[in-house]
């Protein structure tokens, strides 16, 4: 078993993490391998807080130990001892490796469970993310580019050296990105990212040429600045076939996803919600004419797709929306990479281009 600071090695091994943080804290950034089960929640987290302010460490601890005793601190010792019998591999971890790992450790052990903790806790393990994603972004990186439509995301997935910032984000970029599960926090982006990067260990990256931001989540600083150097390989596939593949993407697994998820008649607002937002956030740039236009069109397709399960009637918005909109746009982006631009082919030509 790793010691509990080499960081590297926990990171990448995906190890797990009983994190004893506050459930406001974990919520602001954790590793990908923790569950949080807290030694004190918000409120007590907070009292605590306080009293350590105005009256310092010794009676914080003690006011600690009064707000978790009895069935609390028995409840939180059961679900820590079945969490540790569930991943004898894993280690405890507070913000800091100090008093609350220390106390759930001790616990533990008057239990009769012996487990580690992450020397220097959270913190620790963020800066090694952080300097391990400087550190990695540094080797070459080629980026994808196209049209949307083009599969760049299914591209780099498709590549050992690929990391699909997307899927990390769990956001597809544009106004119409978000997917089903919630974004994580930035903290906890780029730990993911980090991670990520860590396991593969590539000699170059695959990356799709992305903009500053992904949804809520903005890339790091360091892998922005070497994003803006690097080659740029685009995919030109024929405008018919991107329509496909967006037709599939929105129109058919969104509405799946979205009927699986909250069942039919829900699911179906959901969709047509998430169809008409993804619409509205682009609506000051289209003007107010043409996003009514467009809204009209949408709902005409709504209730043909409700009706007859056909997407086809999505074009009618869908085209005119790349071709006045998307595809200008990204075409304007690309010009002023121009000079970076090292190839153009079709989905498989850059495919082929991409494996020499």
């Amino acid at each position: 078993m790793n010691d509990g600071t080499d960081y590297r090695a926990i990171l990448t091994a995906d190890t797990p993490l009983i994190d004893v943080r506050a459930p406001v804290e974990f919520q602001q950034g954790a590793m990908p391998g923790a569950i949080n089960l807290p030694l004190m929640n918000d409120d007590e987290r907070a009292a605590v807080g306080t009293c350590y302010k105005r009256q310092g460490p010794e009676a914080a601890l003690e006011l600690g130990h009064q707000l978790v005793c009895g069935d609390i601190r028995q409840q939180r010792l059961d679900a820590w001892r079945e969490a540790c019998r569930q991943h004898p591999q894993g280690y405890l971890c507070c913000a800091r490796g100090g008093q609350r790992s220390h106390i759930v450790q001790q616990w533990l052990r008057e239990s009769g469970v012996d487990y580690p903790l992450i020397e220097g806790g959270y913190k620790a393990l963020r800066q090694a993310a952080i300097a391990a994603t400087e550190e990695q972004v540094q080797k070459p990186i080629v980026l994808i580019g196209g049209c949307t439509g083009n599969g760049k995301t299914q591209l780099v997935q498709q590549q050992e050296n690929g990391v699909d910032l997307e899927g990390l984000a769990r956001h597809r970029g544009s106004s119409f990105g978000r997917t089903l599960e919630p974004q994580l926090s930035q903290a906890s982006f780029e730990n993911l990212l980090a991670v990520t990067l860590l396991k593969k260990q590539a000699t170059r990256w695959v990356l799709e040429d992305e903009g500053r931001m992904i949804g809520s989540n903005h890339l790091p600083e360091c892998l922005r600045e070497r994003m803006a150097q690097a080659i740029i390989a685009v995919i030109d596939d024929p405008f018919e076939r991107r329509l496909e593949r967006l037709r599939e993407e929105y129109f058919v697994r969104m509405h799946h996803d979205f009927t699986h998820a909250y069942g039919e008649e829900q699911g179906w607002r959901e969709y047509s919600d998430y169809l008409h937002h993804g619409l509205c956030a682009i609506k000051r740039r289209l003007g107010l004419q043409r996003f009514n236009e467009l809204t009209a069109k949408l709902d005409v397709a709504l209730d043909e797709q409700r009706r007859t399960g056909s997407t086809e009637t999505h074009f009618s918005w869908l085209v005119p929306l790349l071709e006045e909109y998307y595809d200008p746009m990204y075409r304007y982006q690309l010009d002023k990479k121009a000079g970076k631009v090292v190839f153009r082919g079709t989905f498989e030509e850059v495919a082929q281009w991409l494996s020499h």
